[in-house]
C-alpha cells in the first residue's frame, strides 16, 4: 500500500468520497487550505490563543472538504480529472502507471514540500515574505501535481475520461 492510498484512507477517501473530491468545488475550495491555515497560525500574535479558533476551522473544513459535494455531472473538469488521476497514482502498486508517469508525481510532491520549511520557519520568526514564497512554493507543486494527476487519468481511463466512471457515464 502506498502512501497515497494510507493517506487517502486517512481522509476517508475510499468509493463514493473519491466521486465527490471530484467535483471542481472541493478541489477550488481545498487549494487555498494551507494559506488559510497559515493566515490562521500567523495570527496568534495577534488574537493569542484565539487563534485556535482559525486553526481549528481550517482543520475541520480541511477534513469535511473532499465529502462536502456532490459527484459532478461532467468529468470535462480539469480539477475532476485531476483528482480522479489521484485514485490511480494511490492504486499504483496494483495496476501500473504508464512509464511517462513515473517520475513526476514525486518530484513535484518533493517540490510542494519543499515550500513547508519556509513556511514554519517564516512562521517562527514572523517573516512574511519566506512565509509568502513557502506558500508560492508549496502551491504552484500542489497545482502542477494535480494537473500531472489530469494527465494521468486522461492516459489510464479506458475509453476516455467519461467512460472510466465507475462503470456509469455522467451527464455532460
Amino acid at each position: 500500500m502506498t502512501v497515497d492510498s494510507r493517506m487517502a484512507k486517512a481522509f476517508g477517501l475510499e468509493g463514493e468520497s473519491w466521486q465527490r473530491h471530484a467535483n471542481p468545488w472541493s478541489v477550488y475550495t481545498r487549494i487555498p487550505i494551507p494559506a488559510l491555515l497559515t493566515g490562521a497560525l500567523w495570527s496568534r500574535h495577534r488574537l493569542g490563543w484565539w487563534s485556535a479558533v482559525p486553526v481549528g476551522l481550517v482543520c475541520a473544513w480541511t477534513v469535511v472538504n473532499p465529502r462536502a459535494f456532490p459527484p459532478p455531472r461532467s468529468l470535462d473538469h480539469w480539477a475532476s480529472r485531476g483528482v480522479l488521476g489521484e485514485t490511480a497514482w494511490a492504486r499504483r502498486d496494483e495496476v501500473p502507471v504508464p512509464s511517462r508517469h513515473r517520475v513526476a508525481p514525486n518530484v513535484l510532491a518533493g517540490l510542494s514540500a519543499l515550500g513547508v520549511p519556509f513556511i514554519a520557519r517564516g512562521l517562527l520568526v514572523r517573516d512574511g515574505w519566506m512565509v509568502l514564497f513557502g506558500l508560492a512554493v508549496e502551491t504552484a507543486g500542489k497545482t502542477w501535481f494535480i494537473d500531472r494527476m489530469a494527465l494521468l487519468y486522461d492516459d489510464v481511463a479506458p475509453g476516455g475520461p467519461q467512460a472510466a466512471w465507475s462503470g456509469s457515464t455522467p451527464e455532460r
